[in-house]
């Protein structure tokens, strides 16, 4: 049977949407809209952001959904103070004499980065890519001035979870904190030969990420993501290997 396919015009209406609804979350988050401040009409954002006003009804539905914003009768639209967050458990320090923790954080960031940055390619706003691109390009400066590269590697990573435009991704990249790059919890330092060549083989991993995410490449961003966390995964383990032979 046959594949019914959206319409072209459906589909142009959904981006716009997702566009302006992502556009308008920033906004907040930044604080141009802060708690309790009217957002503009409906009449002003279509004239702002060129879109028609049924797809300002429906970017605004959106955050109303998410409870960002609230509608009250005959005033407008007004932003509400955020929800108290989560508690989300805490996964503690990473034991740098044992690899095998490592490996097992990054198998679990693995199961959920990998989608992030599959979205992140779908979902990414202007402002979003711009940010994973200032961010990879940081990575690369603190790799050409020999200093430790891990801040600015987190850093990235949580670009393109904010990039998915689903808060919990960030949340628990957030909660994971810089231990998630497994040279912060292993220790840090200047850079060597050795290590310089392996942050460069690292940073090459990442250019095939935000390289998709850019091109809207949803599998191929996936794929790139996979192979840099089943990469290090394969390090890591090889390492633990070569601990093995010394105890």
């Amino acid at each position: 049977m046959a594949v019914q396919q959206k319409p072209q015009w459906e589909t142009k209406s959904q981006t716009l949407v997702g566009r302006l609804s992502a556009s308008l979350r920033e906004a907040i988050a930044a604080g141009q809209f802060p708690p309790g401040s009217k957002i503009p009409s409906e009449l002003r954002l279509a004239e702002i952001h060129g879109v028609s006003r049924t797809v300002v009804r429906e970017a605004i539905s959106a955050l109303r959904a998410d409870r960002l914003v609230e509608a009250r009768q005959g005033a407008g639209v007004f932003v509400l103070s955020p929800p108290a967050s989560p508690s989300i458990p805490s996964f503690g320090k990473l034991d740098p004499a044992q690899v095998s923790s490592v490996i097992e954080l990054l198998e679990l960031r693995t199961a959920v980065e990998v989608e992030a940055a599959g979205l992140a390619a779908l979902r990414r706003s202007p402002a979003q890519e711009e940010a994973i691109f200032e961010k990879h390009h940081a990575v690369r400066e603190c790799l050409d001035a020999g200093t430790p590269t891990s801040g600015a590697d987190f850093a990235l990573h949580l670009s393109i979870a904010e990039a998915t435009n689903n808060v919990r991704f960030r949340e628990f990249l957030s909660a994971l904190g810089p231990s998630l790059i497994p040279r912060a919890a292993m220790g840090g330092g200047e850079l060597d030969a050795d290590q310089s060549a392996y942050i460069m083989l690292i940073d090459d991993e990442h250019r095939q990420i935000v390289q998709a995410i850019s091109t809207g490449d949803e599998e191929g961003a996936r794929a790139a993501m996979r192979r840099h966390l089943k990469g290090s995964q394969e390090r890591y383990r090889a390492l633990l290997r070569e601990q093995r032979k010394h105890v």
